[in-house]
Order: structure tokens, then sequence, then C-alpha cells
């Protein structure tokens, strides 16, 4: 009866455990499109992040300090500043710096290849055994990244913008399980303000010095502004942990897949670029290895 009764529970979060992390993925999916907005009103994308990460560290502190959480010790708030926000700060601006050369569906299926630079991270470190399954999600997501990119040669799509792109998920191929080394001790809301602030220090600091940073946009610059900050940082941040708790890691990640092919619709749909065959193909074999990599063979008892 007890586990008829789990199960039961269980079948009941799939259905908003689902919503919940499809709306994240609609917001993260719509980065890129409003950072293209943006940018194209004359922001330069230093100061455009500037604005995304201070107002997102003002709403998350806020919320942190309104719900007492415990205070993290000053040396590990250093770090989450450091290497949560500058690292955040890096792989973002390498990404979004990429849309200069490459279309927006281009860049979300390349930079969606960090799980496998994960699993390769965890590999060099001892952390975890590269077995086949992870080889074959490697060999997957590295014949997509060749079936978007091309054969060197051959008429394809400017290798600066996949440079960055792939950079950016190397990058964070790193972040991730340095974050959770830090993070293992700590609820994710106040290490979350940390990182943001740390973000936001940084590009505060890149925008300041490249004279890029101004507080006087058109009020349709703003509305993009708050649009990137509100739907695309704080809201899918917390719809992805209300979807998490429902779902698990595995079925949350899996769920998640659908965010590359949003931002190629959303690239289609807003800003008119085409969506070609071979981004499609390669982006479906990362996906693939992204899929594959949630899944662990059952052990016989």
């Amino acid at each position: 009866m007890t586990n008829a009764t789990s199960t039961s529970a269980d079948a009941g979060q799939l259905a908003p455990g689902t919503f919940f992390t499809l709306l994240a993925a609609t917001g993260f999916a719509a980065v890129s499109i409003l950072t293209s907005l943006a940018t194209a009103t004359g922001l330069s994308l230093a100061a455009l992040l500037a604005w995304r990460y201070v107002l997102a560290a003002v709403v998350l502190t806020g919320y942190v300090g309104a719900n007492n959480y415990k205070r993290i010790p000053p040396r590990e708030m250093l770090l989450f500043i450091t290497i949560g926000g500058f690292g955040q700060a890096l792989l973002v601006y390498l990404a979004l710096s990429s849309l200069a050369y490459i279309p927006v569906a281009t860049l979300a299926f390349l930079f969606y290849s960090y799980p496998a630079w994960v699993a390769l991270v965890q590999a060099v470190r001892g952390a975890e055994r590269l077995d086949r399954r992870r080889v074959a999600a490697l060999a997957l997501s590295f014949a997509g990244i060749v079936t978007m990119v091309g054969l060197p040669g051959a008429e394809t799509v400017d290798r600066r913008g996949v440079m960055l792109a792939i950079a950016a998920a190397m990058v964070y191929g790193a972040y991730i399980p340095a974050m959770r080394v830090l993070q293992r001790d700590h609820p994710v809301a106040p290490t979350s303000a940390y990182s943001k602030i740390g973000a936001a220090l940084a590009f505060l600091v890149m925008s300041v010095g490249d004279r890029s940073f101004t507080w006087q946009l058109e009020p349709t610059t703003w509305a993009i502004v708050m649009a990137l900050v509100i739907f695309s940082t704080v809201l899918p941040s917390v719809f992805f942990l209300m979807g998490l708790i429902r779902l698990g890691p595995v079925r949350t990640a899996i769920v998640s897949t659908v965010e590359p092919f949003l931002t190629a619709l959303l690239g289609v749909a807003v800003l008119g670029q085409a969506l070609t065959l071979p981004t499609l193909g390669g982006g479906a074999l990362i996906i693939a290895a992204v899929v594959l990599l949630q899944f662990k063979r059952d052990r016989v008892a």
C-alpha cells in the first residue's frame, strides 16, 4: 500500500514538474534572443550584461535577506563571488560574444555540448570513470559539432563564433564540478546571489573600462533589459528548482534538452534567422549525447 501511494504521489508530480522545467527552458532559451535585440539598439554587450547581473543580484539578495538564510563565512563568500561570479561572467561573455558571428541556433546547440565536457573534466580529475557510455556520449557530441561546423576546407559557419561557443561550453564544463564542490554545504539561493554579485562586478568593471556603461537607455532597450532580468534570469532559476524537486535530476535534465530547440525556433520567429539541416542534425546528435549521459546501467544484485 505504501509503495502504491508513493508511486501515485510521484506520478502526480510529473505534470507540474515538467511544466515548471519547460517554463525554465523557455526563459533560458530566450537569453540569446533578447541579447541580440538589446545589442541591436546600440547597447554594448558588456553594459547589457552589467545591467542584467546587477538587477538580478539585487533581486536575489533581497530574497535571501527576506528569508533569513544562515550567513556564509567570509572566505567561502569570497570564493562564490570570484569563482562562481567571475567564472559565470567568463562563460556568459564568451557564449554571447559568439552571436556576432553565428546564429542563435548554432550557439544554443554548441553550448549544449557542455555535459560532454563535464564528463571529460571529471574523467581527467579522476572523479568519475570514463566508461563506454560516456565515451559514446562524447563521440556523439563531437560528431554533432562536426556536423554543424563542417569539415576543414568546406564552406561553413564563421569559425570565430564556433570557437567562442565551444570555449564557453568548455568553461562551463569545468565550472559545474567546481561549483558542486563549493555548494555542497550551502543552499542554492545565497550561493546564487553571491555568484550574481561577482558577475555583476565583473561586467561593471568591463563596461566602465571600455566606457560603454550607460543608464541613459531608450524605453525599448529598458524593456528588453527588464525582460532579460526577470523572464530569462530570475524566474527561470526559480522554475528550474521547482521542476527539479518534483522530477529529480535525471528527468529534469532530459526535459531541459528542449532548450536549444526552443532557442532555434525563437531565432527563426523573432530574428528571422535560417534554421539549416546541418544545425538541426548536429544539434540532434548533441542532444542524444546529453540524454545518454543521464542514464546509468542498472547493476544486477
